[in-house]
This record gives structure tokens, sequence and C-alpha cells, in this order.
């Protein structure tokens, strides 16, 4: 009927959060989420987060960059909703910031142009003011600047 409670020792909870954060990059609030879920307690979660820290198993800076070249590349999402989802994961306005300067510009605009011409193709939509629509919500969907959007749209469909 109950269900048993796991505990963890925090050398346990600490070998477990390093295989957790070596994996794959994790923020701060991934990590606490982690330990919440183990049901460490707030001293402990904050003892096995300092030692993450200081072996560089937890590193936000470099967990913003990954995160946008990844969402970038890989989900070709526009730099506005790689910046919401880091905020929405309490990364700092700095490293938002810097994470995002990472992306090349010409890349940038390459995949943009790239995106917007296959989904415009893609589109069978017969009135055109319908189709520009789907157009430009899908690319703002995807966290594509409005004035990129908007003059992708009005090129691709006349």
């Amino acid at each position: 009927m109950y269900q048993k409670q796991e505990s963890h020792t925090i050398e346990e909870a600490t070998k477990k959060l390093e295989h957790y954060c070596a994996y794959q990059e994790r923020c701060h609030q991934e990590v606490r989420q982690k330990l919440k879920s183990m049901n460490m307690i707030p001293e402990a979660a904050d003892i096995i987060i300092v030692h993450l820290l200081e072996h560089n198993f937890l590193n936000e800076e470099r967990f913003a960059n990954t995160y946008a070249r990844g969402k970038f590349r890989i989900k070709k999402w526009g730099k506005r909703r790689i910046a919401i989802e880091l905020k929405r994961k309490d990364l700092s306005k700095f490293n938002i910031n810097q994470a995002l300067s990472e992306i090349d510009e010409d890349e940038y605009i390459g995949v943009f142009n790239d995106l917007a011409e296959k989904k415009a193709e893609s589109l069978k939509e017969m009135d055109k003011y319908k189709k520009k629509k789907k157009l430009i919500d899908y690319l703002l969907y995807r966290g594509w600047e409005n004035y990129l959007v908007y003059d992708k749209a009005n090129e691709l469909i006349q």
C-alpha cells in the first residue's frame, strides 16, 4: 500500500549526481529537482551542489552555451525561443546573452532562410493570406525574430 521511500547517503547521492551531470550538461534547477526527487534534505542538497560546482560537473555558463547550440542546430529554434527556455531554467541574463552570442550570425540567417523556404513549400494552403499566416505562426512559434519572419513571409508568398 505504501511506497518505500528510498534514502541515500550524501556520498551515494553525490555519485549519482556526478553521473547525472556527466551524462549531459545540467542546470542548477534540474539538479535541485533531481535531489528533491531523491528525497534529499536541503542542507544535503546544498553540500552536493557545492561539490558538483567545485569539481566542474555543474557549470551554468557551459550549460547555457551547449543548450543554445543544440536547440539552434538540432531543433532549429530562433534566439527568442532559446532565451525564453533558458530564462525558464532560471539562468542569469549574462549567461543567456553569452550563449546567444555564441551562435554565428551568418549560420543563423542561413538556417532561418532554409527553414522558412522548406516550410513555405510544404504548405498546401491555396489562399495566399492563410498560407502567409501559417508560415508566420510557424516561424514565430520557433522563436525567430519578428522582423526576419515578416520580411521573409512577404518575400516568399506574394
